[in-house]
């Protein structure tokens, strides 16, 4: 009978686990799977959107009317949103040309500027938004994560890589670490059904929104038609993670059979918000050409084409940033600090501009407002080389827990930058606990000369090694002796330091000596070039 029990409770418990994990999808009003609930997503959402719009490059400064009326459209479509009172919904636009947009948990949403260049009319912009919206109100973030739990428990923790767009200016990426559940949830592919059901009930919230459905019908020809041409930009971009097909125009067309005819198409109104965006598109074509030239090392043709996009649109902070990266490259520090001085002006907060303004105030010696943009610029999102540089900072100015912290987190990163951080952690520990690094050995050779035998075991090449060994010489008497070796050991090096005492017994001395690391430093060298 006990037995009996305690396989039904075995049963019972992970039967319970699942009960658990069912949730009613607030748009369908069907049952699903899903462990995560609404303050997961919303804690979510607002955790990582700030960061991931840095790492997209940042929020589009230029036209605030532009932003303000993508925000309108956004706003009057989640009025509809079945969570609307629950969800905190945002719109932003991210100053990037790849024509993408995306959904965070929680209802936070983003929008490309290049994409806003490829839509005819508001009733398109409602179609992407609203789509969005439905990812975000349908919790399909949350119920993706919720499936995935089920087979691959712990995939959403740690650390990874990515490369910014707005971070290759100079054709040298600096390492941006994020935290893999942001990138997760950015990258996902949504199921097929998610897909369908956002197309849907995107277009429902249009229709009870006034606008007209069909705009969602258009939107998605006009991505079927691009993505057969291969635009690899596009790709890359939105239907990374919302793949077009022939079966969601005819799903949509069906859809809008479905609504009430009519409704607004918004496409006059449309062309004059984004009238300013379609006048300097070109200045960003060409500023997308001179990254593309810097990341191939082709600097004259970068330059050439900055230039053309500085003359277009000068208010542009990411042009003057690039430009102090191509300058800084010419070897002309100065006029690479003033460029970078230019691009903290006209955009404070982003990132990158406060990055390498930081990394150039500290080449010209400049510490302490290279830390105060350094700090800025990680608060904003978390980069290697901001973490590097404070790391430096704070282990120059003797702070040495401080600079360990930020040298454990650049080192997360797999870059140069990540190593040089491993480096300088290693740098710090040699002096605390050196016997980490140095392996000893006891050792006599056939003459009876007594050694201990010292290995690095790391790749910091190290210096004023002290050893300690303790032998029982061959009258049984036991004796300490110390020992300094002042050359240099290279990292993975082996050295035999002579202790300047014989014994008459070689055969036995491994029993007799034992060595000991009581001190090293690591090599004064150069540190390395950030």
């Amino acid at each position: 009978m006990t037995s009996n029990r305690r396989i039904s409770r075995a049963w019972l418990l992970p039967c319970l686990w699942l009960l658990a994990g069912c949730a009613v999808n607030p748009v369908t009003g069907e049952r699903h799977l899903q462990f995560y609930d609404e303050e997961w997503e919303k804690e979510i959402g607002a955790g990582y959107y700030e960061p991931m719009r840095q790492q997209q490059g940042g929020d589009f400064m230029l036209d605030p009317d532009l932003v303000e009326y993508v925000q309108s459209v956004g706003d009057r479509l989640a009025g509809y949103a079945r969570r609307q009172d629950t969800l905190d919904f945002e719109f932003h636009v991210i100053n990037d040309s790849t024509p993408n947009a995306w959904a965070l948990p929680g209802g936070k949403i983003s929008i490309n500027r290049g994409l806003l260049t490829q839509l005819q009319s508001e009733a398109e912009l409602a179609a992407v938004l609203g789509h969005e919206i439905v990812h975000a109100d349908a919790a399909h973030s949350a119920r993706q994560q919720s499936a995935g739990m089920l087979t691959q428990v712990g995939a959403v923790a740690g650390m990874i890589l990515i490369g910014s767009q707005a971070d290759s200016s100079a054709g040298k990426a600096a390492a941006v670490l994020v935290p893999s559940l942001g990138a997760q949830l950015l990258t996902q592919k949504y199921s097929r059904d998610a897909e369908l059901e956002a197309d849907e009930y995107g277009m429902r919230y249009m229709a009870e929104s006034g606008y007209d459905p069909n705009g969602a019908v258009e939107l998605q020809e006009t991505f079927v038609r691009l993505s057969e041409g291969r635009n690899q930009n596009w790709m890359t971009g939105l239907f990374a993670s919302h793949p077009p097909s022939r079966e969601r125009v005819e799903q949509n067309q069906q859809t809008a059979r479905s609504l009430p005819a009519g409704g607004e198409q918004g496409r006059n109104r449309y062309q004059q918000k984004t009238a300013y965006l379609r006048r300097v598109e070109p200045a960003y074509a060409a500023y997308d050409r001179a990254l593309k030239a810097a990341a191939d090392d082709d600097l004259a043709t970068a330059r050439k084409e900055l230039d053309t996009a500085l003359a277009i649109e000068p208010r542009e902070a990411v042009f003057h940033a690039m430009d102090g990266d191509l300058k800084r490259l010419d070897g002309n520090s100065s006029a690479a600090l003033d460029a970078y001085n230019t691009s903290v002006n006209l955009n404070p907060g982003y990132f990158y501009n406060r990055l390498r303004r930081g990394e150039s105030r500290l080449a010209a010696g400049q510490r302490a407002p290279a830390r105060d943009d350094l700090s800025q610029s990680v608060n904003l999102l978390p980069t290697a080389l901001g973490h590097y540089l404070l790391g430096n900072l704070d282990r120059d100015a003797g702070n040495i827990a401080a600079a360990r912290k930020h040298y454990e987190k650049a080192s997360a990163s797999d870059s140069e930058v990540g190593r040089k951080a491993q480096q300088e952690l290693a740098r710090l520990e040699h002096g605390e606990n050196p016997a980490r690094y140095v392996s000893t050995a006891p050792y006599a050779d056939n003459s009876g000369e007594i050694y201990c035998l010292l290995g690095n075991q790391s790749q910091v090449e190290l210096m004023e090694i002290r050893v300690t060994a303790s032998l029982v010489d061959d009258q049984g008497t036991p004796r300490t002796l110390s020992r300094t070796l002042y050359s240099t050991l290279g990292g993975g090096e082996q050295v035999s330091m002579r202790m300047d005492e014989r014994t008459a017994n070689p055969s036995t001395i491994r029993s007799r000596l034992s060595c000991s690391v009581d001190s090293a430093k690591a090599a004064q060298s150069q540190s390395p070039r950030s």
